[in-house]
């Protein structure tokens, strides 16, 4: 069986897009929210890449040919804009420590 075949990494596919895209709408009222709401989605935003951060690792531990050639097209993809996945994961990571200290100061 194909790395995509399977159920349960379609329906967390799935479900991380669904998550992250309502989180993204909720965003563009981020400077709406007062402290506790921007707490908050400071943390749901944390979950989620953490989420990604591990859907991505099945990937690259996976053996399945299919799987593997999504992480190399996520890699040149990233790489036109002259980063690595873990770059990309270091930066999202920073702007939400950021974001962090925003709130408390």
């Amino acid at each position: 069986m194909s790395f995509f075949d399977s159920e349960i990494v379609q329906q967390e596919a799935m479900t991380l897009f669904q998550d992250y895209q309502q989180l993204m709408q909720l965003g563009s009222n981020y400077g709406k929210f007062d402290r506790d709401g921007k707490k908050l989605y400071i943390d749901q935003m944390e979950a989620i890449m953490e989420r990604y951060r591990i859907f991505m690792k099945r990937f690259e531990l996976s053996e399945d040919f299919t799987a593997q050639m999504t992480v190399e097209q996520l890699k040149t993809q990233l790489g036109q804009f002259g980063i690595t996945p873990q770059q990309m994961f270091d930066q999202m990571n920073q702007t939400l420590e950021r974001m962090k200290a925003e709130i408390d100061a």
